[in-house]
């Protein structure tokens, strides 16, 4: 599974880039890796833990702004057309990075 988050957060003032920049870190932290600005994507084992991280990620959410998720499958993903530009092939963008325990 993937959790795709998808945001547009205002950055006016130095208050708002500070909730940018905490958002973005915790994304990092949890995982996450940019597909392009403001897309980021997270390689879960299975719907749940993609339901329990969505939550995670909706509590330290800042107020302002747009924040967006979607969970979509490897298969799904994989389907992604590039109409531009191509695709990031580095092992951390894989399935094959996740290791489960």
């Amino acid at each position: 599974m993937r959790l795709i988050i998808m945001f547009d957060l205002p950055t006016l003032t130095s208050a708002d880039r500070k909730n940018y920049r905490q958002f973005r870190k915790h994304l990092l932290q949890d995982g996450f890796l940019m597909m392009q600005e403001s897309i980021y994507t997270c390689i879960l084992i299975d719907r749940q833990s993609a339901n329990l991280l969505e939550r995670k990620i909706s509590m330290y959410s800042p107020n302002k702004g747009l924040v967006q998720s979607m969970i979509v499958t490897e298969k799904q993903f994989a389907a992604i057309n590039f109409l531009t530009g191509k695709q990031n092939k580095s092992v951390e963008n894989t399935f094959e990075r996740l290791t489960v325990i």
